[in-house]
């Protein structure tokens, strides 16, 4: 009868252990503990059943003893192997964790597992990749900030020192030291911009207003060069619906932006052409050109922070241009972003609340 009884409790013990391996095919950690929950009650009670059974028709209460022994080792061994898969995959999403914080932005977390934690391995993943990204383009904008500065203030110091030399006289240098420094400023006006946009320290005063004015107001300060240029001046659309929520002055200077790139890169007897769109819930501002196009790596980063590319087509000569017209743009509920005409030449187009 022992032989039989300790062959009940390794069967017993093995059903046990296969149920826990189906409990780790379970998708989700709820359902894994809900099952071993279930498994810690049935098992024990179809066991001591049986074992009731064994006891009324062989009268032998060793016979109970060892295979409710056996059923609650099998409870106790499908938790501990449960357990033990949950808390492997918590710990490497812990070592992760651990790594990112030490520096290691390219370490990544498993993402495999019941559903809970691979949800929260893919997050964990795109949260550092996210971390990755923004700090090689902090890195970008240091190394390109300092070169740009670097070059003016390379300029300047090498004609005070030919002055100082004697090898030129102050009043050959006052033009050009007056260009660098000019240079400089905009440079440093740019960066603190592009600084208040990423702390969002703008302040702006959000009115109901017409963007027909606005539009006309900018091309009009364009007529004398785009005359010069023999480049024809455009404005098109819903011009009476054009209306938005916005800042008229920022809106301004996000359109002289963009029409001074759009004319840099017309040819002549091309066209520039401005044009506005109403939909329920925004206005539409595009300006369109008649130039060399662009590329889908262009439309792609042209607003990142000191990129160049296209003949330089992102804006004023730091390359911040454009990064700063987008963040005006989504400081006031909108988007900005640029794309080829199927015609040829570029369409750059920005949003604002209706």
């Amino acid at each position: 009868m022992i032989e039989f009884a300790l062959l009940v409790a390794a069967i017993t013990l093995l059903v046990g252990l296969a149920a826990t391996v189906g409990l780790r095919l379970l998708p989700t950690v709820r359902l894994q503990l809900t099952g071993l929950a279930l498994l810690a009650v049935v098992l024990p009670l179809l066991v001591v059943l049986f074992s009731g059974w064994v006891m009324f028709h062989m009268g032998d209460d060793v016979k109970i003893l060892a295979v409710a022994a056996a059923a609650a080792s099998a409870a106790v061994a499908a938790g501990l192997v449960l357990g033990d898969s949950i808390s492997r995959n918590i710990d490497r999403l812990r070592v992760a964790s651990a790594n990112v914080a030490a520096g290691d932005l390219a370490a990544r977390a498993p993402d495999t597992g019941p559903r809970e934690l691979a949800e929260l391995g893919r997050s964990f993943n795109e949260m550092a990749a996210s971390l990755e990204s923004l700090f090689d383009a902090r890195r970008e904008l240091v190394a390109a900030a300092s070169h740009d500065l670097r070059t003016p203030v390379a300029s300047i110091a090498a004609m005070l020192e030919a002055i100082d030399d004697g090898l030129a006289e102050p009043e050959e240098y006052l033009g050009p030291l007056r260009d660098q420094v000019r240079r400089l400023g905009t440079l440093v006006d740019d960066l603190f911009e592009l600084a208040r946009i990423d702390a969002g320290a703008l302040a702006f005063e959000i009115r109901s207003v017409a963007l027909a004015p606005i539009v006309e107001s900018c091309l009009g300060g364009f007529e004398a060069e785009a005359r010069a240029r023999h480049v024809q001046l455009e404005q098109r659309g819903d011009v009476a619906e054009a209306q938005a929520r916005c800042a008229p002055d920022q809106v301004e200077r996000v359109l002289l932006n963009l029409l001074t790139n759009a004319l840099r890169h017309t040819p002549s007897d091309g066209t520039v052409a401005v044009v506005l769109s109403a939909s329920e819930g925004h206005v539409q501002i595009s300006v369109e050109d008649d130039g060399e196009g662009i590329s889908d790596e262009a439309a792609r980063r042209m607003f990142d922070r000191f990129w160049r590319g296209d003949s330089a087509r992102n804006g004023s000569g730091s390359g911040l241009g454009l990064a700063i017209a987008r963040g005006l743009v989504e400081a006031q509920g909108g988007r900005i972003w640029a794309e080829a005409r199927s015609s040829g030449g570029a369409r750059v187009s920005f949003t604002l609340p209706r």
